[in-house]
């Protein structure tokens, strides 16, 4: 057995290391935290004058309401068209504007919220904005009707979870690259089909809608930033994704700086010659690849040809305790299955943004009621605030991840978010324009 005095020498020795590195680096550890301490306060300026700049009265936001026709003989199609049109809200604000006037783009949602069983369209936008989304709404859909209508997030109790009601809900997460698309109506719908034999997911997300007690809200939003590769460089990635799926070899030599190759000569006796000739392979690339890897690089090539939206979605779904239906919660995860593919892309519940906390060994008693009602206060304020993810961090995030911030195409969000027919989608409840509005006959008399 060591004796007592060797005891406590072995445990001086920690103290005595680090308090010598403490004595000598302690400079070190002050600028780590000054950097992060900076971080955090940048972040909050940022914010502040946002908030500041989003409460002037003449940068209000507006919700608006769409009343879907009776009858859409137009494909999905054209919601892309309509969606497209919304780009050109795009404005890359400069350094002065953005942290100072507190100027950052903002974009717009796009929702689907189901009010006691009755399903309900929502374009929320700056109202700077309006007569732009109301033109190209019009130009595709001349017999919908559109009206500026009060936020359905505050009838319910704003402090909920509480006695009397209950929420459950989460956020998206892309699965791979941002370069990958997610499945389109391109695959489902040709454009071609008699309106009564189109396909259309959205039908099966009305129906469970429209089955809906009253006293059950289910809400879903879909948040859209216009970008280009000067705010978020996601088209670069995405062409160098494609090109390591069509194994291009984009990769050049380079040649050694002079000092590196002096110092192998002189220290490891090694002559860098001449780079070796590579083998030239008279095979064409796309020879190489199979069928399902050319319709992957097809896709993304595709994907890189339009324009992008910066995108985060997320759902709640809202009830009385005493009405409150397990099942339905499960509504709109059904529905974005429809557009995951196991080669591309995938849009799946992020973990940890899920209104359930999961009990594992080393956390049985930490405050697990305490976490799953902050959990749900803040993702209904988040839904009701229409927030990024991830507040207060800016909307910045790493193309090549995966995460709750992610790039969708007006195509890839036509398929998520568009206005389905009766003969699609029947959805009894569902409230649509049934009489036609036309202009009088140029010919008739005026008095």
């Amino acid at each position: 057995m060591p004796s007592e005095p060797s005891l406590s020498l072995l445990f001086s020795l920690p103290k005595t290391y680090f308090g010598a590195i403490l004595e000598q680096w302690w400079w070190l550890f002050l600028i780590v935290e000054c950097f992060w301490m900076g971080k955090i306060m940048l972040f909050l300026w940022y914010h502040w004058r946002k908030e500041i700049f989003d409460a002037k009265e003449n940068d209000p936001r507006v919700l608006l309401e769409i009343k879907v026709p009776e009858e859409v003989l137009e494909p999905i199609k054209a919601m892309e068209t309509v969606i497209t049109g919304f780009w050109q809200i795009y404005g890359l604000p400069n350094w002065f504007e953005k942290w100072w006037e507190g100027n950052d783009p903002t974009g717009f949602t796009l929702e689907i919220a189901s009010l006691d069983g009755v399903p309900h369209f929502y374009v929320r936008t700056p109202k700077r904005f309006q007569p732009i989304f109301e033109t190209h709404i019009y130009s595709q859909y001349p017999q919908a009707e559109i009206t500026e209508v009060e936020d359905y997030t505050k009838n319910v109790p704003q402090d909920i979870p509480n006695a009397d009601w209950d929420l459950w809900g989460l956020e998206y997460k892309n699965l791979k690259h941002w370069g990958y698309p997610i499945r389109t109506y391109s695959e489902f719908e040709t454009g071609k089909e008699e309106e009564e034999k189109r396909i259309d997911p959205i039908a099966s997300l009305l129906e469970g809608m429209a089955r809906l007690k009253p006293g059950e809200q289910l809400w879903v939003q879909i948040r859209c930033l216009p970008v280009l590769d000067e705010y978020l460089p996601w088209k670069d990635a995405a062409k160098k994704l494609r090109d390591k799926l069509a194994r291009r070899n984009v990769s050049e030599t380079k040649s050694k700086p002079m000092l590196q190759e002096a110092a192998e000569i002189l220290i490891l006796g090694q002559v860098s010659g001449p780079p070796p000739a590579e083998e030239k392979d008279f095979i064409p690339v796309e020879m190489k690849l199979t069928p399902g890897e050319k319709e992957v690089v097809g896709a993304v090539e595709r994907k890189i040809s339009k324009l992008g939206f910066l995108c985060n979605i997320k759902y709640i779904y809202v009830a009385k305790r005493d009405v409150l239906f397990k099942p339905n919660q499960r509504l709109v995860m059904s529905y974005f299955t429809n557009f995951v593919t196991d080669n591309m892309q995938g849009l799946v519940p992020s973990p940890d943004s899920i209104t359930k906390i999961k009990q594992n060994w080393y956390d049985w008693f930490w405050f697990k009621k305490q976490r799953l009602f902050l959990r749900k206060r803040r993702l209904f304020r988040s839904y009701v605030n229409r927030i990024w993810v991830g507040y207060p961090n800016p909307c910045v995030t790493d193309p090549d991840k995966s995460g709750r911030r992610f790039v969708l195409t007006a195509e890839e969000i036509a398929s998520l978010y568009h206005f389905p027919g009766r003969l699609q989608a029947q959805a009894p409840t569902m409230q649509r324009v049934e009489a036609k509005k036309g202009e009088p006959p140029s010919g008739l008399p005026v008095g």
